[in-house]
C-alpha cells in the first residue's frame, strides 16, 4: 500500500457572494475531486490546535501527525532547517520576508502593500538580500537566502519576540506592527534605504513590479526537535514543496526532500513536476508516503484575488491529482489518497483562520459509494469530524 497527500495551502474559504454563496472549491471546475468524493470519505478536520495561530507551520505539523502542542517552537526554525542553517540552542531565528512598502511617507508611516513582492524571484531575491547582508549583518545577525520573498534571520542569544506576519496586515500602516526591539526596528527600517533605489528595484519598476523594498521581520523561535517520521510511522516518506517551511519540517522529521525544477510556490508552478516527482517516488524509488504541498490557493487568498484562487483549485485538480491518480490506478499499486487544505485563508480577510478545513480520503482497494461532493458545505454535512488534526495521519495509515 502507498499513501498519498495532496495539500492545497489555503484552499478552503468562506461562501462568496460574487459565486453566489459558494466556496472557491465549490465553485470551481473539478472533475477529478468530483469522481473520487463520490468514492471517498469526505468530511472536516480541526488542523489548528485551540489558542494556536492558524499559520501554515502549525497546521501542517498537525496533518504531518506532529502535535503542535507538543512540537511547535516558531515558524522560522523550520525553515532554517530546510535551508541547512546550523542553529544553535542559543540562537532564535526569524523570517526574513522581502515586501512591498508605500514610499512616500516616512518609514512608520508607510503601508504594507505586498507580502510577496510581487512573488519576486529567487534570483532577483537573492542579490537584494546580499545588499542587505553587507550593511546589517554582523556576529550577532546573520541572513539567508531562502525561496521567493521567503528568507530567515539568525538572531544570536535573541529573544523569541511576538512579531506580525506581513501577510495579516496586508493595507494597513505598519508603525504599530514594527519589532518593539530596537535593533530589529533598526534593521527592518535601514533595510528600506538600502532596498528602496537597489537598480534591481528600479527595473522591477520599470517593468510594473512591485519592488522589494523592505525586509520585514516575523516567525521566532528557538531550534527544533521532531520525531523521526519513519520511526514514528513505519514509513518512508518524501516531501515535494516549493516553500523552505515544508521542506524545513520534512527535513527535521528525517523525511527527504525532492526538489522540482520550477516549482516556485506561485500561480505559474510546475504542477506536473510534482505530481511526476510523487509517482516516481513511489512507484521507482522505493517510498511509502508522499506529501504534494501546493502553496497557490494561499498565495492567492492573500492577494484577494478570487479568480486566481479558483484556478489554484483548478489546477491542483487537472493537474496533480488527476495525474496521480491515473499513474497509481495504471501501475496496479494500491493507494490510499488524502487531499485537504491546512487551513482557510478566506478572500474576505486575505488571511489563515483556524476554521476546520474539508478532506477527502480515497482508498483504490475499498472505494466507498456515496453521493459527497468535495466541499466546505457537504463536507461539514457528512457528519465525519476529525477534531485533533495531528489524528489524521494515523488514520491515512489505518488500512
Amino acid at each position: 500500500m502507498k499513501y498519498i497527500v495532496v495539500l492545497g495551502d489555503g484552499m478552503a474559504d468562506e461562501p462568496i457572494e460574487e459565486l453566489g454563496g459558494r466556496t472557491p472549491i465549490a465553485f470551481a471546475g473539478t472533475g477529478e475531486l468530483d469522481r473520487l468524493s463520490k468514492l471517498s470519505e469526505v468530511g472536516m478536520v480541526h488542523t489548528i490546535p485551540d489558542g494556536m495561530s492558524p499559520g501554515s507551520d502549525t497546521a501542517n505539523l498537525s496533518v504531518m501527525g506532529y502535535d503542535p502542542k507538543k512540537y511547535y517552537t516558531g515558524r522560522s526554525p523550520l525553515e532554517a532547517l530546510s535551508i541547512g542553517i546550523p542553529m544553535k540552542d542559543t540562537e532564535v531565528a526569524l523570517r526574513c520576508n522581502l515586501v512591498t512598502l508605500s514610499e512616500e511617507e516616512p518609514y512608520e508611516e508607510k503601508t504594507i502593500i505586498d507580502h510577496s513582492s510581487g512573488e519576486i524571484s529567487t534570483e532577483d531575491a537573492a542579490i537584494l538580500l546580499e545588499a542587505v547582508r553587507k550593511e546589517l549583518e554582523s556576529d550577532v545577525y546573520r541572513f539567508y537566502t531562502g525561496t521567493s520573498y521567503r528568507h530567515c534571520l539568525i538572531w544570536q542569544e535573541g529573544s523569541v519576540l511576538k512579531l506580525t506576519a506581513p501577510h495579516d496586515v496586508l493595507g494597513q500602516v505598519i508603525g504599530q506592527y514594527l519589532p518593539q526591539d530596537e535593533m530589529l526596528r533598526m534593521m527592518q527600517k535601514k533595510s528600506y534605504d538600502i532596498l528602496k533605489d537597489h537598480p534591481v528595484n528600479v527595473k522591477r519598476k520599470e517593468q510594473g513590479l512591485n519592488p522589494a523594498n523592505s525586509c520585514w521581520f516575523w516567525g521566532a523561535g528557538t531550534k527544533p526537535s521532531l520525531t523521526s517520521f519513519e520511526e514514528k510511522y513505519h514509513k518512508k516518506g518524501v516531501m515535494i514543496s516549493a516553500v523552505d517551511l515544508l521542506k524545513g519540517i520534512a527535513a527535521g522529521a528525517g523525511m527527504d526532500n525532492i526538489i522540482v525544477e520550477g516549482a516556485n510556490g506561485g500561480l505559474d508552478t510546475n504542477y506536473e513536476g510534482k505530481a511526476e516527482a510523487a509517482v516516481k517516488a513511489l512507484l521507482e524509488d522505493g517510498y511509502d508516503f508522499a506529501y504534494i504541498h501546493v502553496e497557490a490557493p494561499d498565495e492567492m487568498g492573500h492577494q484577494g484575488s478570487v479568480q486566481r484562487k479558483i484556478k489554484a483549485i483548478e489546477y491542483i485538480d487537472s493537474r496533480v491529482i488527476k495525474y496521480v491518480v491515473e499513474r497509481m490506478d495504471a501501475s496496479g499499486e494500491e493507494y490510499r489518497l488524502l487531499v485537504l487544505p491546512d487551513h482557510p485563508t478566506p478572500i474576505r480577510v486575505r488571511t489563515h483562520t483556524a476554521a476546520p478545513v474539508p478532506y477527502l480520503l480515497y482508498d483504490s482497494s475499498r472505494p466507498l459509494d456515496n453521493t459527497w461532493n468535495y466541499n466546505e458545505e457537504e463536507a461539514a454535512a457528512s457528519g465525519n469530524y476529525i477534531a485533533e488534526g495531528h489524528t489524521l495521519m494515523e488514520h491515512l495509515f489505518s488500512a
